[in-house]
């Protein structure tokens, strides 16, 4: 069943806590953000395969090596958001999606138009940050 929701719909408040609007709105959120980071990982490869090892001196290979780094950093963050992005989609299909790993509690639906494919409530969040993990 799909849901029809207008271009400039936003989760709100006042309509009952995860609704068919709000998750078919997180759907096409998550979807969107998946495709997005699909892409940039695409760009990153390219760009990585492109850059040969044909550096001159050593200044040359010193910079060529700090772009390397910065390239892996870079696809490490877009991978994880990526995984991040795919588990929430499995929470919208398997039910779970908007309730806090830790606590089972409603994680808020500030948070999640915020950041749509968190999985801590904010408190739950804030407590790991507190246990170093």
């Amino acid at each position: 069943m799909t849901v029809e929701l207008p271009a400039d719909y936003k989760p709100s408040a006042d309509e009952a806590f995860l609704n068919p609007r709000h998750l078919e709105y997180f759907r096409r959120r998550l979807d969107k953000t998946r495709a997005d980071l699909l892409s940039e990982l695409e760009g990153i490869q390219q760009a990585a395969a492109a850059a040969g090892s044909h550096e001159g001196d050593q200044t040359d290979q010193a910079s060529a090596e700090t772009e390397r780094d910065f390239e892996t950093l870079n696809r490490d963050r877009v991978k994880l958001l990526l995984r991040q992005t795919e588990q929430a989609l499995a929470r919208l299909d398997n039910g779970s999606f908007g309730y806090c790993l830790d606590t089972g509690e409603p994680i808020g639906l500030k948070r999640l138009v915020a950041q749509p494919a968190t999985s801590l409530s904010l408190e739950a969040q804030a407590k790991r940050e507190r246990r170093g993990g």
